[in-house]
């Protein structure tokens, strides 16, 4: 079935402006000039934020020195109180962007009870807040409480007795202990809504806005966002008051760091290129799938030709996403194969490419799956595959994002990985192949 991108960009943007002029949502463009009104000098390293030394310190000891551009611009913003709508791309920095202002508000105000909520989209983005937090933390506050499904409510529900002032959590489990009575926000102060197109893509609407409906109403709200549809808009106006709005370059486009290409081939070859590709990167290679049925495939596939790799997506259980993310992270497994609905929750350092083995349903999936590399100011490539029968869907996602992908050729190097693979050279019989925690595979 054809893949529709809908060309809405300019219908967003015009949108956007006018429901930030009805609702005067104070917008500032983070990548243009500060006017002549604006007198603040940009922030060049957290040493100048006016914190407490305690978190300077602890930040010193993170190795967190030169704060990005989302960061600087955001956490003095949120320090003063107000709320704060930031869009920028992946890997931008934003989980210290709201963390940073909430331990402030944690050490200032240590009243019991549960001060901040951040609501996530994902088990995996809410355990490495959560992760974040805790290196951060020290020892003068209490460790947060993760409330996600797909793990045991007992450890869940210990940290929330035991006086954990935050709390991370995905809405659908969050909403289920609302109604049973097991936790309440009359103590809140902060509360953050992180990738919440993404929560709104997954249907979290209806939980969000109960959720919000039990939280104190004067409550600081920090909203953060790779993309801004409308949906996100029709939030902000309902639960963020006058909020100052930070716009980081375009989040419809791959960051500047990121080289993307394009490499038209048959269904036949695709296999080939793809290993073609990875035989080439030494560093980490993320590879996405439409369905889940192709991810197991194309993981089963890449083992069973001497890649090690884990795969990802929406049926794994918490314990074998976690293997898959773990060791991907730890040089374990060079590959990791994923789906869309999965790719939100890798935040993995360092990947080195990222491979559409399938086009994306969306043009802003695409998005999301290249943000996963050529972060933190580092260089990355993203590789997209395409048949013949493809180019129109090609074409039409490149005038969506407003963007051009370099055309590739596969190199002489697939046509002897075909002949290989034909002959079976080097392939790992399959009664060799070990199926380890997770799902995951391992060559011996």
């Amino acid at each position: 079935m054809p893949v529709v991108y809908p060309h809405r960009v300019r219908t967003l943007t015009l949108q956007v402006k006018r429901e930030s002029r009805r609702n005067k949502i104070r917008v500032r463009d983070a990548t243009a000039p500060a006017s002549r009104k604006d007198k603040r000098r940009t922030m060049q390293n957290f040493s100048e934020l006016q914190i407490s030394n305690y978190t300077k310190e602890r930040l010193a000891l993170a190795n967190f020195s030169t704060p990005t551009p989302v960061q600087a611009a955001a956490i003095p913003q949120a320090l003063e109180g107000k709320d704060v709508l930031a869009t920028a791309q992946t890997g931008t920095g934003k989980t210290l962007a709201f963390l940073i202002p909430v331990i402030e508000q944690l050490l200032e105000h240590k009243t019991a009870g549960i001060a901040a909520l951040v609501l996530v989209p994902t088990r995996e983005l809410a355990m490495q807040v959560v992760d974040q937090y805790n290196a951060l933390r020290g020892k003068q506050l209490s460790p947060a409480a993760l409330v996600v499904g797909g793990l045991p409510e007992a450890k869940q529900l210990s940290a929330i007795r035991a006086g954990a002032r935050l709390v991370v959590a995905t809405p659908g489990r969050l909403e289920d202990y609302i109604g049973r009575k097991l936790i309440n926000f009359r103590a809140l102060r902060v509360l953050v809504l992180d990738e919440a197109d993404r929560m709104l893509d997954m249907g979290f609407l209806p939980a969000i806005r109960r959720i919000a409906g039990v939280l104190p109403k004067q409550r600081q709200t920090m909203c953060f966002s790779a993309t801004l549809e409308a949906s996100v808009v029709h939030l902000v106006n309902d639960y963020m008051k006058t909020p100052v709005r930070l716009a980081f370059g375009s989040v419809l486009k791959p960051s500047e760091n990121v080289r993307v290409q394009a490499f038209e081939v048959s269904g036949d070859r695709k296999q080939a290129v793809l290993q073609s590709l990875l035989a080439k990167e030494t560093g980490r290679c993320l590879v996405f799938a439409r369905t889940k049925r192709g991810t197991e495939k194309l993981a089963n596939n890449l083992n069973r030709e001497g890649f090690t790799a884990a795969m990802i997506h929406g049926d794994r259980s918490q314990s074998q996403r976690t293997a898959a993310l773990t060791g991907f992270q730890q040089g374990r497994y060079r590959v990791l194969v994923a789906t869309d609905l999965a790719s939100r929750g890798i935040h993995v350092q360092d990947i080195a490419h990222v491979i559409n083995y399938d086009l994306p349903e969306i043009a802003e999936n695409f998005i999301h799956r290249v943000g996963r590399t050529g972060r933190a100011g580092k260089m990355g490539v993203a590789s997209t595959l395409f048949g013949r029968d493809q180019r129109s869907e090609l074409l039409q996602l490149e005038r969506t994002l407003g963007i051009r992908m370099e055309r590739m050729q596969p190199d002489g190097d697939v046509t002897a990985i075909e002949e290989r693979t034909r002959m079976g050279i080097g392939r790992i019989e399959r009664a060799r192949v070990d199926r380890l925690p997770g799902e995951v595979f391992h060559a011996v």
